[in-house]
């Protein structure tokens, strides 16, 4: 099925002087001009092009890629603005409308702003300042550590508002930032914490703390999988432990070590298992009480 406003995979049906003409399914038959296509291009070649309403309901097709497709947050440069709304330079003519009603703030000739990328009720593609209606209230899929494509959105004292894989909002505390950000700016990141509000921190790089807790679940995981128990351990060569959880001998040290200070597994001679449940039980009794007071006739104290 065709999607508008998105980079589609089209079958070519006829090969004219003049361009070739697609398949395109509810839309009946799509134009490409001979300049915008592939050398050697025949009957059933499948080509990728970018498909989208123009300003008159016409559907067109490009081989060129805009700066941002529907369902997308752009930082995008405003060519004019007028009393109708503003026209917002995407890399695809005619310019990008975003209409007065849709702009958050007025928006300045020469200046950029990020915006959100839509088709609109005609079906025609058009722009958003008001990004909040565009973005996902609570985060129901996330989970601490996972890996997300961010877009930088509002500069704070407090830090950077960051948008989630195109779906939720974000922050990047400017304390655990060491690298120049800019609005618009697209980066990689890490989900932190996700709170009881729905709000949600992020972060650019894995702390390493976050990364012995992953690699940790990752190896209890394994060793439930294997039936409780590995033939690996702080003694195993590097390279069979990176090839069964590719991380290095040290990372790995560091992850099993947390696990046993925890009393969730036992470390061996040649492996490690599964901590029995008595061991565990143990443990917490001896963490619970294993000092008490003893007050003396004048008040003093004493450690049994």
């Amino acid at each position: 099925m065709i999607e508008t406003g998105k980079i589609n995979n089209l079958k070519v049906i006829r090969v004219m002087k003049s361009g070739v003409v697609m398949d395109g399914g509810m839309f009946g038959e799509i134009f490409l001009s001979r300049k915008e296509t592939p050398g050697r291009c025949r009957v059933n070649d499948n080509l990728e092009v970018f498909v989208y309403m123009d300003a008159e309901s016409k559907i067109i097709a490009t081989t060129r890629i805009p700066y941002a497709q529907a369902g997308q947050f752009a930082l995008l440069k405003v060519i004019t603005s007028n009393s109708y709304g503003a026209f917002m330079e995407w890399g695809l003519k005619p310019d990008l409308r975003i209409s007065v009603r849709e702009q958050k703030k007025k928006m300045k000739q020469g200046q950029s702003y990020l915006v959100f990328v839509y088709n609109d009720k005609d079906n025609r593609m058009a722009a958003s300042s008001r990004l909040d209606k565009f973005l996902k209230k609570m985060p129901v899929k996330f989970v601490e550590g996972q890996s997300v494509d961010l877009v930088i959105g509002e500069i704070t004292p407090m830090g950077y508002k960051a948008i989630i894989n195109n779906t939720y909002l974000g922050v990047l505390y400017r304390n655990e930032v060491f690298q120049i950000l800019e609005q618009g700016q697209r980066v990689k990141g890490f989900i932190k914490k996700i709170r009881g509000d729905g709000k949600i921190d992020l972060l650019l790089q894995k702390s390493s703390a976050m990364e012995t807790g992953l690699l940790s679940k990752k190896i209890l995981k394994t060793l439930k999988e294997q039936g409780g128990s590995m033939d690996i351990s702080d003694k195993t060569p590097p390279k069979k432990i990176y090839d069964l959880f590719g991380v290095s001998k040290k990372r790995f040290k560091s992850a099993i070590g947390a696990l046993y200070k925890k009393h969730l597994i036992v470390i061996e001679d040649h492996g490690i298992r599964i901590a029995p449940k008595k061991d565990e039980k143990t443990f917490k009794r001896k963490k619970k009480g294993t000092r008490r007071l003893i007050r003396g006739k004048r008040g003093t104290s004493v450690n049994k």
